[in-house]
């Protein structure tokens, strides 16, 4: 990675990123949408922070929902993006492992498909845990590690045929820079006991734990979601603090 930042990388993708939402992302839209919004269950009333918040799409889906909800981000760009957009949600600009909350703030705290993003996961993890209400939950999305193990996607035959979904060197936690739809940033892979010893931590306890397969609706409408059949790209776990 050099000696470039992977925050600054950000900053440069938030254009990007944005347009990349606007335009509708179906393993969004269509897979882990139902899914997260099950989970998280009835929010009316519930305080809620949304951590890697983004351009706000998933906070304000929420907030329409009854929530009073907070987004935060570290990046400038995606903040002012999601302050523009409609909507009731409260936007600060800040880093997950520094979340400007008092303890014990919140009823609910969601983290969709952002762990990937944070360098210092083990501290962000206890920020969260530590901004819950005793018998709060935290409900993340993230890629399945086995998927960020070796990001090369799939092997494919002659004719275009998906073989397999390779994965090699899972222990190790890295970052690794990638490139895509105008983007280009750090994620990081870690094996799925690095971030449950993190939530373990934290004293959190895992009350769910889902690996989102596409509905037949879903396919018909997006058929590239059929390989989340194969292979599941994603995990969705609800956490509960202690007393």
């Amino acid at each position: 990675m050099g000696a470039v930042k992977p925050q600054d990388l950000w900053e440069d993708s938030a254009d990007a990123w944005a347009a990349f939402v606007e335009e509708g992302d179906k393993n969004r839209d269509l897979l882990l949408d139902p899914v997260m919004l099950r989970v998280c269950g009835d929010v009316h009333g519930a305080r809620v922070a949304d951590i890697g918040c983004g351009e706000g799409r998933f906070a304000r889906m929420l907030a329409k929902r009854g929530a009073s909800v907070i987004g935060i981000d570290p990046t400038r760009g995606l903040i002012r993006v999601a302050s523009r957009k409609a909507g009731s949600p409260r936007y600060v600009l800040a880093r997950a492992e520094e979340i400007p909350l008092v303890s014990g703030e919140t009823d609910l705290v969601v983290t969709y498909v952002t762990l990937v993003d944070i360098e210092g996961y083990r501290e962000a993890i206890a920020e969260m845990a530590r901004i819950l209400r005793p018998q709060g939950r935290l409900v993340v999305a993230n890629l399945n590690p086995f998927v960020t193990a070796r990001m090369t996607g799939w092997h494919k035959g002659t004719n275009g045929e998906y073989l397999h979904y390779p994965v090699d060197d899972y222990l190790e936690e890295r970052g690794e820079r990638i490139a895509w739809r105008g983007l280009d940033i750090v994620n990081y892979h870690r094996p799925l006991s690095a971030y449950f010893e993190a939530f373990l931590g934290a004293g959190m306890i895992l009350r769910r734990f889902e690996e989102p397969a596409p509905s037949r609706q879903a396919i018909r409408a997006a058929p590239g979601l059929a390989q989340n059949l194969r292979v599941p790209f994603f995990y969705v776990a609800e956490w509960q603090k202690g007393a």
